[in-house]
Formats: C-alpha cells, sequence, structure tokens
C-alpha cells in the first residue's frame, strides 16, 4: 500500500506519519507530484490558517494533482475545512472539492478555540467509522468549523452542532486530530486506509 500524506508545509505532518507507522503502514511525507499521483491512499493534513496553506498548496503547484486525485484522500483538521468552497478564515475560495463554507465558531460563552476531547456522533454504517463505538471521543483543536451539510457524515456539538467529518466522492475530511485521538483515532486511521 503506497501511502503519501501530502507535503503541505504544516507543523503536524510528522505525527500524522508516526500514527500510520504505529499502525504498520509505510507513509511518505512527499510533494513530488508523481509520488502524489501514484499512491494508493493521500492524506492533507493542515495546522494554521487557510491563507497560508492555500499559499503553500499554490507555491508548490499542488493544487491541481489535489484536484484531480481519483484515490481515497483524508484531509485532517485544517485540510478538511480546505476542501470546502470558501473560508472565513482569510475570506478565500478554497479548493471546492465539496460544498460547505468554514465559518468562525459562534460564541455561546464556551472557551474559544475549541481544544480538547469531545464526542463525536457518525452516520450508522459509515466504512470510516467501522469498528469505533457511537459518541466516541476524538480529540480537537481549532476555532472554524464547517456547519452541518449534506456531505457531513458526522458532527460534533461545542454550543452548536459542526461537521466532525465529511465526505464526498473519493474525498474525505476529519475535524479532529485521528493523530492524537487515542483508539478511536488509530481505528479510524485504519478504516480510511483499509475500508475506503
Amino acid at each position: 500500500m503506497d501511502i503519501v500524506i501530502i507535503d503541505t508545509g504544516c507543523a503536524n505532518l510528522s505525527s500524522v506519519k508516526f500514527a500510520l507507522d504505529r499502525l504498520g503502514y509505510q507513509a511518505k511525507i512527499s510533494r513530488n507530484l508523481n509520488e502524489i499521483q501514484q499512491a494508493d491512499k493521500l492524506l492533507l493534513p493542515g495546522v494554521g490558517t487557510a491563507l497560508a496553506a492555500m499559499k503553500n498548496l499554490q507555491e508548490r503547484q499542488l493544487i491541481d494533482t489535489i484536484l484531480n486525485a481519483s484515490q481515497p484522500v483524508l484531509g485532517i483538521c485544517l485540510g478538511m475545512q480546505l476542501m470546502t468552497e470558501f473560508s472565513a478564515e482569510g475570506n478565500l475560495a478554497t479548493l471546492n472539492l465539496m460544498s460547505g463554507h468554514t465559518d468562525l465558531i459562534p460564541d455561546t460563552g464556551l472557551p474559544l478555540p475549541h481544544m480538547g476531547w469531545n464526542q463525536v456522533q457518525y452516520e450508522a454504517e459509515h466504512p470510516l467509522f467501522a469498528e469505533i463505538e457511537q459518541n466516541s471521543h476524538f480529540y480537537f483543536v481549532h476555532g472554524y468549523a464547517v456547519l452541518p451539510n449534506e456531505n457531513t457524515i458526522a458532527t460534533c456539538d461545542y454550543g452548536v452542532a459542526f461537521s466532525a467529518a465529511l465526505g464526498h466522492n473519493n474525498f474525505y475530511g476529519v475535524q479532529f486530530h485521528p493523530e492524537r485521538s487515542g483508539k478511536a483515532g488509530a481505528q479510524l486511521l485504519r478504516n480510511f486506509v483499509e475500508n475506503t
């Protein structure tokens, strides 16, 4: 299995690689277009701002390759948000791989950004959540979120409901950090590699 973590220039690349290594998968971090195109599975991690991440993708000439990817792609945190049409974080168009907007989490009196463990409710029978208990806890760190829409496959509540996971065609995204989410996160990464 050829697994490539797209080198977005963001900070959490190696922690995603280590999480896959622990599961026995050989993953490599790459910005080489041929390696990305030939991979069996792609991961698009991201931390930081949408503006900086889109700029990195543009400078590295990765955008067309991601848009034309036919293999399963998993966006993580900011990587998921980049898959939508637009981000209010910098007011910019993002990859538009699926409908949805990334907006500031509404202030409901809870501390922002949303940091820490929270429960996730997922769509029954979705292959990404196979063998994961409903309402399992995953680890989140984010100030922006995608409100539930037709591509939402899991939700989380932090004063308001938001998309914890999205799916459209071969593109999947999770708002939480599976690489920091213990057993449930490890199972989700395994499911992405084995079931999508």
